[in-house]
């Protein structure tokens, strides 16, 4: 199908985006990638009469170092991110995510900040986000409010995020040494939406997990952190018991959608493969 009609607005500056989406209301549509927003006009899903284009406005792009955080622009495409030698020393698990997702022609125009911003608990960034413990700068007309990324996301496409504010930032904590990490993704063929996913960042000492953070992709209609498994692991040596117990606990609070890529049980039981897996994959690389 054809989009109905809408008028085109290329602000070159975030100030000059916040204007335009304060004048037009509703009626306007951010647009970032486009590779979510311009499916749904093609099938008049979203029917916006102004796309407002934020990938002219430099400020918004970039991959920087600050004390002990690592700030993404949030209009950063994913090749950006996958390639980045600031991330893959400080935040690893960034470029490892980025390379499971779509294929290298969709990471060349897809940004990080229209992933996570949709709000679609099946894209990656989310959960990943989560994991890493994130933190997201909006910035709106009374200037710029910061929102940890598992407060973020209220249900499907519904978040934080009112519409006259825009996402500026990703900022992340840099890793600390001997730190683990993994995404463990299960989808139908290269490139695809996650079936199921699970992301862990951890921490051991003297062979017992110290801190974790379990996130997961596409198990129910917001990402979910994974908190009653996060506390059954603290203190305890990772082994088949306890990261068995991890997984039930994370399947729990599992409560996917049904579509083609599998029934409620289907994903919820390959919730947890995907998390023994990660916390398996993220304790080898505590060292």
């Amino acid at each position: 199908m054809i989009p109905p009609s809408f008028d085109y607005h290329a602000p070159k500056s975030v100030a000059e985006a916040l204007k335009l989406l304060g004048d037009l209301g509703g009626d306007a549509k951010l647009l970032a990638g486009g590779h979510s927003l311009l499916p749904m006009m093609k099938l008049r899903f979203a029917q916006p009469s102004h796309l407002i284009d934020l990938n002219r406005i430099a400020a918004l792009r970039g991959i920087r170092e600050e004390g002990p955080e690592i700030v993404i622009g949030a209009m950063t495409v994913e090749n950006d991110v996958l390639n980045s030698r600031l991330l893959q020393q400080k935040v690893p698990l960034l470029p490892e995510v980025v390379s499971q997702i779509a294929d290298p022609q969709v990471r060349n125009r897809g940004t990080i900040g229209g992933d996570i911003a949709h709000g679609d608990a099946a894209n990656d960034h989310p959960a990943v986000a989560i994991a890493l413990d994130a933190t997201l700068v909006l910035e709106g007309p009374k200037g710029r409010r910061s929102v940890k990324a598992e407060s973020f996301y209220h249900g499907m496409y519904f978040t934080e995020m009112a519409e006259n504010e825009i996402l500026c930032e990703i900022r992340v904590p840099a890793f600390l040494p001997r730190t683990g990490y993994a995404y463990a993704k299960l989808k139908r063929k290269t490139g695809d939406w996650a079936a199921a996913a699970a992301a862990v960042v951890m921490r051991m000492n003297g062979g017992k997990v110290e801190s974790v953070r379990i996130a997961l992709t596409n198990a129910a209609a917001t990402p979910l952190r994974a908190t009653d498994a996060e506390q059954a692991l603290i203190g305890k040596a990772l082994d088949d018991t306890t990261i068995g117990d991890a997984a039930a606990r994370a399947m729990v609070i599992c409560d996917p959608a049904e579509d083609l890529r599998g029934d409620r049980e289907y994903k919820t039981a390959m919730t947890g493969v995907m998390l023994r897996r990660a916390l398996a994959s993220a304790a080898a690389r505590c060292v």
